[in-house]
């Protein structure tokens, strides 16, 4: 029992009550926190866990069914990745999960060690989401801190061009770029040339957009 199992929060959906009862069981001896919920709807009306986790959820409920719950989260914009139950081999809606994202489609009854693995695949999943979404955050952050000619700097510093050319591009005197390149590495909180673009490059597409506007 591993303490970042403890850390992370496994939320289980099933109109089963007895189904609830065994996952819960199941999951919190390998040292998850579990929370169990009878409907979807149920589900759906809590706020998430703050932790690290994932959705294990039957396919087949009444009123909103699993895929639909999937398509819910993701319409949130909620990252936890969805684990599906499901008492029937139904290969289409196997493929349409596994299309919209689902980390595993296990038909009851399934081995306890294949939802554990599954799990822990999907806490992963959703622990290297989260670090991205904090880069991402921290970046558009720094990036916010800079004025418009700060960001041109910025962009012409990543691109590999010369203070000179960019005080060309910018139609800008040489000393004016220095100033702002000095202003910009100052807010994005570097001290060299690869530290900036290792910066933006952590940040991804977002930071790069966010540099060009």
């Amino acid at each position: 029992m591993s303490g970042e199992a403890g850390e992370a929060c496994v939320s289980v959906v099933d109109d089963d009550a007895l189904v609830l009862k065994a996952l819960k069981r199941l999951l919190s001896a390998e040292g998850f926190r579990v929370r169990t919920f009878g409907s979807p709807q149920e589900f759906l009306s809590q706020p998430a866990d703050d932790a690290p986790g994932c959705v294990v959820v039957d396919l087949a409920m009444p009123g909103i069914d699993g895929l639909e719950l999937q398509s819910a989260l993701a319409g949130a914009g909620d990252a936890r990745p969805v684990i599906f139950i499901s008492g029937h081999a139904d290969v289409a809606s196997g493929v349409g999960a596994m299309k919209a994202g689902a980390v595993d489609f296990l038909t009851k009854p399934f081995q306890a060690e294949l939802l554990l693995a599954a799990v822990r695949v999907a806490i992963e999943r959703n622990r290297v989401a989260r670090e991205a979404r904090k880069e991402h955050s921290y970046v558009d952050h720094r990036l916010a801190s800079l004025t418009r000619r700060e960001r041109e700097v910025l962009d012409g510093v990543v691109a590999g061009r010369l203070n000179k050319q960019i005080a060309l591009h910018l139609g800008t005197a040489e000393k004016t770029v220095k100033v702002h390149r000095a202003h910009m590495m100052q807010k994005m909180g570097v001290g060299s040339l690869a530290d900036l673009v290792r910066l933006v490059d952590r940040g991804g597409a977002r930071a790069a957009r966010a540099a060009r506007n």
